[in-house]
């Protein structure tokens, strides 16, 4: 590879890539905040529920936009430089060194974001220094091998399929697909991971709201689910699925949406 397209490539991820993890975490906040507050081990007050819904978002606006440009930078390079014969097993490892170097912003912000949905009466700085206090620094990293043990296997699902269906759709038509067509292609995608993938999304929540003195803080996603499973019936591993997989389907139109846009116009390809 060229310098200069090495370049282009970083410049077009780090780009393309925050504006379009902007978009769709700040269109979509919302229903991501009724989600968190269904999935809580607590009774949930239905008046409590849809209120005060944007509750946490300052840290989606400092943290959406370099997580998403690391995600992409990390997925497009690894595309680049590792070849398999099999483009599902590129995409497949190009996603979870993308979701691996993604977490480390992330989490941090998944962890303030979640619990100021929850206290809504809480400030953010709050919450980031009430957590290092009493849990450390990596008090504010609770929940990552959660995090990443449910989004990569979200992501292997997600960006393969992303890309067969934006490829299929290619050789139907003759040319490459624009950038609506690429939002529908991400829009599927992200709904079939995310109904298959909701049971790790729950033990991540479970993880992250747990009082750091409750044995769950300290758990794993297998064991909370066998938990959820025995004091809760099957069914509580489904708990979000819906608002989840309408959240994920809506904002992979966003996301892949704001993508491509930004592809098309700043990137666009020769082909």
């Amino acid at each position: 590879m060229k310098e200069t397209d090495f370049i282009r490539l970083i410049e077009h991820s780090l780009v393309a890539g925050s504006i379009a993890g902007c978009s769709v975490d700040l269109s979509l906040y919302p229903i991501d905040t009724i989600k968190t507050r269904l999935q809580q081990k607590k009774n949930l007050n239905r008046k409590f529920l849809f209120s005060s819904l944007y509750s946490g978002v300052g840290s989606v606006l400092i943290g959406s936009g370099p997580s998403s440009a690391l995600f992409f930078t990390s997925y497009n390079l690894t595309k680049q430089f590792l070849h398999f014969e099999s483009q599902w097993k590129t995409h497949m490892l190009a996603a979870i060194f993308g979701e691996i170097s993604a977490c480390l912003i992330r989490v941090p912000v998944e962890v303030i974001k979640q619990r100021a949905q929850i206290d809504r009466n809480l400030r953010l700085s709050t919450i980031a220094r009430s957590t290092i206090q009493n849990e450390g620094f990596f008090g504010l990293y609770r929940g990552y091998l959660a995090t990443v043990s449910r989004e990569i296997p979200f992501s292997v699902i997600q960006f393969p399929l992303w890309e067969y269906f934006k490829r299929t759709w290619s050789e139907i038509q003759g040319h490459s697909v624009y950038p609506w067509q690429g939002a529908l292609c991400g829009s599927l995608a992200g709904g079939i991971a995310a109904s298959l993938t909701t049971p790790l999304d729950v033990a991540k929540t479970r993880i992250m709201l747990a009082h750091h003195s409750d044995a769950d803080a300290a758990s794993h996603s297998l064991k909370i689910m066998k938990n959820i499973i025995r004091n809760e019936g099957f069914t509580a591993l489904y708990s979000g699925v819906l608002p989840r997989t309408m959240w994920i389907s809506i904002g992979g139109l966003i996301y892949f949406g704001a993508f491509e846009f930004v592809t098309s116009l700043f990137f666009p390809r020769n082909n």
